[in-house]
């Protein structure tokens, strides 16, 4: 099995506002989701406002993302750690960043 590929996506501005370690936003998606980007767009825009990296990972690209996520795309892993699915929250994603 091949490594899931992913996008990286430079932001302007620090990665971090504060004190502690700095953020990193995935948006898991896959080709063809209306909901995936309407999720990049929220994503695109709070990561720009914060300064925090994020990446895009197409789940095609690995039978573990498919198995775990098909039904639940797009999801947000906020550190690696499953933060929303089907719709992002810009504010319960401001409220993450802003409260890790």
């Amino acid at each position: 099995m091949t490594a899931p590929r992913s996008t990286p996506r430079p932001t302007p501005g620090p990665a971090s506002s504060g004190p502690g370690p700095a953020h990193q936003i995935t948006l898991l998606s896959r080709p063809g989701c209306h909901l995936c980007e309407d999720a990049r767009a929220v994503i695109e825009r709070v990561a720009a406002e914060l300064g925090v990296p994020w990446s895009e990972r197409d789940i095609t690209q690995s039978e573990d993302d498919l198995r775990l996520y098909w039904e639940m795309i797009p999801v947000t892993l906020i550190d690696g750690v499953q933060h929303d699915y089907w719709r992002v929250s810009e504010e319960r994603l401001r409220a993450a960043l802003g409260a890790r």
